[in-house]
């Protein structure tokens, strides 16, 4: 039978750390100060760290400390490697929670209503640090803990306690400078709702089949911004797409949608209410001023 080879097991990270510290300062007693230890018990650690080396790394004088050669060798690859574990850790630091606001909403709400006009609410409420948790559908909603929730779908899947937002049904959006009408451009659907093209075509009288599909509203805004077809949307998605011309109207039918946007929130924290109040002057507002415009399409 074949010889084991012993593998050398690796020293503690503690001895590591205080040898680092002492040989910056070069000195035990701010190397103690720094990491928070006895200067003895910094003195005992590289003592043990050179002992498991089988090396000196210091040279103990009665005015400080000097590294040795093997020291000199041994500090650069301590250094790195304890920079990366920092690096490493930093990701898994928590979260400030004092006055922190936590809103989880699908990527399509947190882009193409919320963010347009984030930094108002923002300059209104300097003090509140926001946190945004994407979510799409309503069972998503049960694995996370927000302040504000703004979830998808029917009255029963949402349940109680949350408020429907305002949205005039299902809109066809295409890029402005893309000619064409929807008989004839790509169609964009987004998978999952109840209510999509067929619906939207039999309102209009039409036989209307998508070829693109996607998982959400906000993906299907995106592809029809950048002129690859119409998109059949949530109105209330669309106000400030319309509003700045991203997008215009492909056709002014609107067709009535089973699902919609709701909000609840925690009713018990102030920051909470501001942000809900913010947001329905936003979507009330938007959706007044779409109105007066009118629509850009046939």
């Amino acid at each position: 039978m074949g010889c084991l080879s012993m593998v050398k097991s690796l020293p503690p990270l503690a001895w590591f750390r205080a040898f680092e510290s002492a040989a910056r300062h070069l000195s035990f007693t701010a190397a103690a100060s720094e990491i928070g230890m006895t200067q003895s018990a910094v003195s005992q650690h590289v003592r043990s760290l050179e002992t498991s080396l089988g090396v000196m790394l210091f040279i103990r004088r009665a005015r400080g400390l000097s590294l040795t050669d093997d020291g000199r060798k041994l500090l650069p690859k301590v250094g790195a490697a304890l920079e990366s574990l920092t690096a490493a850790t930093r990701a898994y630091d928590p979260l400030p929670t004092d006055n922190v606001l936590t809103i989880a909403s699908s990527v399509s709400v947190a882009q193409w209503i919320i963010a347009p006009h984030l930094s108002e609410f923002t300059q209104r409420h300097p003090e509140i640090r926001l946190r945004f948790l994407s979510t799409i559908w309503p069972d998503d909603f049960n694995t996370v803990r927000a302040d504000v929730e703004i979830p998808f779908g029917s009255e029963k899947q949402v349940g109680r306690n949350a408020a429907r937002l305002k949205c005039k049904g299902l809109v066809a959006l295409k890029a402005p400078g893309l000619p064409g009408t929807v008989d004839i451009l790509p169609l964009i659907e987004a998978v999952g709702t109840s209510d999509g093209w067929k619906t939207w075509g039999t309102l209009v009288g039409k036989n209307l089949k998508p070829e693109i599909f996607v998982d959400t509203y906000g993906a299907a805004l995106n592809i029809a911004a950048h002129g690859t077809g119409v998109a059949l949307v949530a109105e209330i998605l669309a106000h400030n797409a319309l509003q700045t011309g991203q997008l215009v109207m492909a056709h002014s039918a609107v067709a009535a949608s089973t699902e919609a946007y709701y909000l609840r929130i925690n009713e018990a924290k102030t920051t909470a209410c501001d942000f809900r109040d913010w947001l329905l002057e936003k979507v009330d507002t938007e959706a007044v001023s779409t109105d007066a415009a009118g629509d850009r399409g046939p």
